[in-house]
């Protein structure tokens, strides 16, 4: 099963992992929890309850990474950018207002989630080289949204659309600087893609 997951009897899926995939997936991991943000922690002595009907921002993240892990719910994307439909552009800041915090939250929990299963598999190397990481249900569905957003997040700074996923990424020389970042983007693709049918019935 090396650099794919596959499924484990029972439910749940495997991957192994070397110790320089498990240090390169961690570190991106953990870079998208920096993009993310830490989120807001309630104000000392504020009701707790109050916290979780909080208003999230009613505006798109400037940047462009941000923009596609968190999209306009209401704007059509093959719509002039210069003339934007105002029933449309307030109806999604309205549904930003009230989803994008626990939006963040999902995604920051999930990314925590695949830091924690990277750091339990790299303590286990220590004693016994070649292990493979285990996943349970929940677990891999956090780990397939961390994907998700990794390739996201690569896509953008790449400026990659899905039209790019072709011949031509396969075909970069080694000495374009794009190169890692585009290799990273097409591993992280097949993870994504065998996790995917670890899920399915």
């Amino acid at each position: 099963m090396p650099g794919y997951f596959e499924t484990v009897p029972g439910g749940g899926a495997a991957v192994a992992l070397d110790p320089v995939e498990t240090s390169i997936l961690r570190s991106l991991a953990v870079q998208l929890l920096e993009l993310i943000g830490p989120g807001d922690e309630p104000v000392e002595g504020e009701d707790p309850l109050a916290a979780l009907f909080a208003e999230g921002p009613s505006e798109a993240p400037a940047d462009p990474a941000l923009a596609r892990l968190f999209p306009e719910a209401y704007v059509d994307p093959t719509s002039d950018p210069a003339a934007p439909d105002k029933e449309q552009l307030a109806a999604s800041s309205e549904f930003r207002r009230f989803t994008e915090n626990d939006l963040r939250t999902r995604k920051r929990e999930d990314a925590l989630s695949v830091v924690r299963n990277l750091d339990a598999l790299a303590a286990a190397a220590d004693d016994e080289p070649g292990l493979v990481l285990k996943l349970l249900p929940d677990e891999s569905r956090r780990w397939l949204g961390t994907l998700n957003d990794l390739r996201l997040t690569i896509a953008s700074r790449l400026d990659i659309t899905e039209d790019d996923e072709s011949e031509l990424l396969y075909a970069l020389p080694d000495e374009d600087p794009r190169k890692p970042m585009v290799m990273a983007y097409l591993w992280l693709g097949g993870l994504q893609e065998t996790l995917v049918e670890t899920l399915l019935p």
